[in-house]
C-alpha cells in the first residue's frame, strides 16, 4: 500500500526518504520492510538524520549522483567506516534538464528522457542493480538529489522485478511529488536567478503517474518484462534473483 504510514521515513533534514516495503506481489507475497530504502540526498540531513536511518537498520548507501554533484554536496555517509558507501552515477550530467533543456517539443519530455536513459545508460543502471544485489545484510539506501528520476527508475525496476503491480509501482513513483514540493520551488528559483527557462525546467521536475506507466509499457514492449530488461542489460540470473530476494526473502 503506497499510503502505509511506515513508508515515509522521518529523517530530519531530508524530505523524501521512503521504504519499498509493504507492497503485495503477484505471488501473494509482500515486500519486506527495512530492506530497500529510496531517498533524496542525505547531504541536507540534520545530525539526528544519521541516527534515524541507523534505527531502521541502514547498512549500505548507494549514491546515484554524478561526481560533479558529489564535489559540491558531499555525502556524509562517505566518511563513516561502519556504513558501506558506494558511488554509482546513473548520469554523467547533473540532471535530465542539463542534457535536454533546449528541447521545446510538446509531449512528455521526462518520458523521453527515461526511455533514453534506460537504453543509453544501461551499463550504469546495471552497475547500480549489481551493487544492490551484492550488498550485505541490512537496509540499503539508494538515492540521488531529489529522489525522483534516477531513484525513481531504480525503484520501479526493483519493485517490478519483485512482482509488484503496475498500479503500486506508479503510485510509489507519484508519492515523490508532494514530498519534494519545497525543493522544486527552490530549484525553479535558482533556475530563474541564473536566467534559465523555468517553464521547461518545471516539466522535468514533475512526477506524473502516466510517465512511469508509459516507461513500464516501453520496457515490456522492448524487453518482454522488467526481468527481461535486467537480463538484457547484463545481470545474470543469480543477480536478478538476489534483487528479488532482497525484497521478499525471510
Amino acid at each position: 500500500m503506497p499510503n502505509d504510514p511506515r513508508r515515509i521515513l522521518p529523517v530530519p533534514g531530508a524530505t523524501n526518504m521512503r521504504d519499498l516495503g509493504g507492497y503485495q506481489t503477484a505471488s501473494g507475497q509482500t515486500t519486506r520492510w527495512r530492506r530497500l530504502l529510496r531517498g533524496d540526498s542525505p547531504h541536507r540531513m540534520q545530525p539526528a538524520g544519521d541516527q534515524a536511518l541507523r534505527d531502521v537498520g541502514l547498512r549500505s548507501v548507494i549514491d546515484l549522483r554524478s561526481h560533479a554533484e558529489l564535489s559540491e554536496e558531499p555525502n556524509p555517509f562517505a566518511a563513516l567506516a561502519d556504513i558501506d558507501y558506494l558511488v554509482r552515477p546513473v548520469f554523467d550530467d547533473l540532471a535530465p534538464t542539463m542534457q535536454v533543456i533546449k528541447q521545446r517539443e510538446p509531449g512528455d519530455l521526462l518520458l523521453d528522457f527515461y526511455i533514453s536513459a534506460l537504453s543509453g545508460n544501461a551499463p550504469a543502471i546495471r552497475a547500480v542493480l549489481g551493487a544492490v544485489a551484492a550488498a550485505p545484510e541490512g537496509a540499503v539506501l539508494f538515492h540521488c538529489t531529489a529522489g525522483k528520476d534516477r531513484t525513481g527508475i531504480i525503484a520501479a525496476l526493483l519493485l517490478a522485478n519483485a512482482g509488484v503491480s503496475r498500479g503500486d509501482i506508479v503510485a510509489d513513483y507519484a508519492l515523490t511529488g508532494p514530498r519534494i514540493a519545497p525543493l522544486v520551488q527552490h530549484l525553479l528559483e535558482r533556475t530563474r536567478a541564473h536566467g534559465g527557462d523555468t517553464e521547461i525546467h518545471a516539466r522535468f521536475l514533475r512526477c506524473d503517474p502516466p510517465t512511469m506507466s508509459a516507461t513500464l509499457d516501453h520496457l515490456e514492449a522492448r524487453h518482454g518484462s522488467v526481468p527481461g530488461y535486467l537480463r538484457d542489460i547484463g545481470l545474470d540470473p543469480a543477480e536478478v534473483e538476489a534483487l528479488r530476494d532482497r525484497l521478499l526473502a525471510d
